[in-house]
């Protein structure tokens, strides 16, 4: 179990702790949401933890194979719905992989970032759009 301490600072900002490490972080509403925009949105903390969690997934795979994926990144893209309920709608994420990656590890990398827990966890209504882009 992991637990997290959340304090409401006002204005639409919240203040989370992560009580193992300690470490803070704040959200505020966004702008389109009577928010400052200041920081991410709870709902840019799901998008950024479905891009970290399928990175996470396939660093495991990679390390326990050989493969370096050192280097590699993933842009995220968050679309919300147009119309009430106000929810995440699509993820789009599109990732630009290191040099020297074969292909049979290609496969396995990409089946582990889709089976990731953040994946496994959203909803099935929230379509999530995944590419890789290799260089070579």
């Amino acid at each position: 179990m992991v637990t997290f301490s959340i304090f409401y600072q006002g204005q639409l900002r919240c203040r989370a702790v992560h009580e193992q490490s300690g470490t803070v972080l704040l959200t505020d509403a966004p702008v389109d949401n009577q928010g400052r925009g200041e920081s991410f949105s709870p709902t840019d903390l799901l998008a950024t933890g479905l891009g970290t969690c399928m990175c996470t997934i396939m660093g495991i795979v990679a390390q326990r194979d050989g493969v370096v994926l050192d280097g590699a990144t993933v842009r995220v893209e968050k679309h919300m719905t147009a119309a009430p309920p106000r929810r995440v709608q699509r993820l789009v994420l599109a990732f630009s992989m290191p040099k020297g990656i074969q292909l049979a590890a290609r496969a396995k990398l990409e089946r582990a970032a889709h089976t990731c827990p953040v994946a496994l966890s959203l909803h099935p209504d929230i379509a999530v759009e995944a590419s890789f882009a290799y260089p070579d």
